[in-house]
């Protein structure tokens, strides 16, 4: 069993910190950045803010402090985009050779267009700091994850080795981890989703109904496939569950920001009103569809999806006429 540190303390982080704990014989720590918000948790016994109504076990270390990061041999980064940057150099003083980071926040960075795996060896080897670096994707709700409901998600590592010893630390009877290692593609398929997820929103928020969000998801995945594809990342990769299954996942759930950020647009809702709504949790799409959207463009792969959710988002245009421009493209051949 493993030293395992979990870096955030969003319902995920909490979630994932929950399931280590449920594996049995971890020894699991849950840093928050701020040390005040550790103390309210560890106080409280649970994640008030972020995951209400699971009780932290008493096994289950809360810190605020950076120098726990030392001495796990598993480091599990559950950061939004925004914060990863600055995160990672504020602990980079207690990261060392020997160490695994799982990156499990599904974004892309902006401005860069990095994956998040990526932006970590950013921040890491021009320091000295060569570590094996894996992502963890796949349709996972942090609410049931917590519940201990049947989960099957995939982790990711260019070695095999890593992959399989990640599958064993953090596999049990409510959560089944498949291993691959497309890195690429299990990170994007986790991180684009979430755009389409939006347009999902959007969809049920004007009204329309299930033939429309269907259509959205089919072709969401292609849009998803060709950009993955055009970066490294595998077809079959996407077929699975870090991509499909992901898709389907936040497209249809009620339990999904993404979505439900989308349906308030729809509404007719201004974003700035629907985020602060959120109540300091995280829509990553709102972010993700603009990197996207540039590394599309970077990449020569069209995004039609994409490119409306960035319109609505950023330039304020009406969800229904940006359906109206969908449906009114060019006709194509479906492959």
């Amino acid at each position: 069993m493993s030293r395992i540190v979990v870096l955030g303390n969003g319902a995920w982080g909490t979630a994932i910190a929950l399931s280590l704990h449920r594996h049995g014989g971890h020894q699991v720590t849950l840093w928050s950045h701020s040390p005040e918000e550790a103390r309210k948790i560890a106080a409280a016994g649970e994640n008030i803010l972020f995951l209400p109504g699971f009780p932290l076990p008493g096994e289950i270390a809360v810190t605020g402090e950076d120098a726990a990061v030392t001495n796990a041999e598993i480091v599990v980064s559950v950061v939004p985009s925004e914060f990863l940057r600055p995160t990672l150099a504020r602990l980079l003083p207690y990261l060392h050779s020997g160490q695994i980071v799982l990156s499990a926040t599904k974004g892309v960075e902006d401005r860069t267009y990095l994956r998040m795996t990526q932006v970590i060896s950013a921040c890491l080897e021009p320091n000295g700091l060569v570590l094996p670096i894996g992502a963890l994707s796949g349709p996972s709700f942090a609410l049931e994850v917590a519940q201990g409901q049947p989960t099957a998600i995939t982790v990711a590592f260019q070695s095999r080795t890593i992959a399989a010893r990640i599958q064993r630390e953090f596999s049990s009877e409510s959560l089944r981890l498949y291993t691959s290692t497309d890195v690429i593609g299990v990170e994007l398929g986790g991180a684009l989703k979430n755009v389409i997820a939006i347009a999902a929103g959007v969809a049920t928020g004007v009204g329309l109904g299930y033939n429309s969000t269907a259509a959205l998801i089919t072709r969401g995945i292609a849009e998803i496939t060709r950009l993955a594809v055009a970066c490294g990342g595998r077809r079959e990769t996407l077929a699975g569950l870090s991509g499909t299954g992901d898709l389907v996942l936040t497209c249809t759930g009620s339990l999904s920001r993404n979505r439900t950020v989308g349906q308030a647009l729809g509404q007719g809702r201004k974003l700035p009103e629907i985020l602060e709504s959120l109540g300091g949790k995280v829509a990553e799409g709102v972010r993700t569809t603009r990197a996207a959207l540039g590394l599309a463009r970077q990449r020569g792969i069209e995004m039609p999806i994409t490119e409306q959710m960035e319109l609505i988002l950023n330039e304020g245009k009406d969800p229904r006429e940006a359906i109206r421009d969908l449906m009114l493209r060019p006709g194509k051949d479906e492959h």
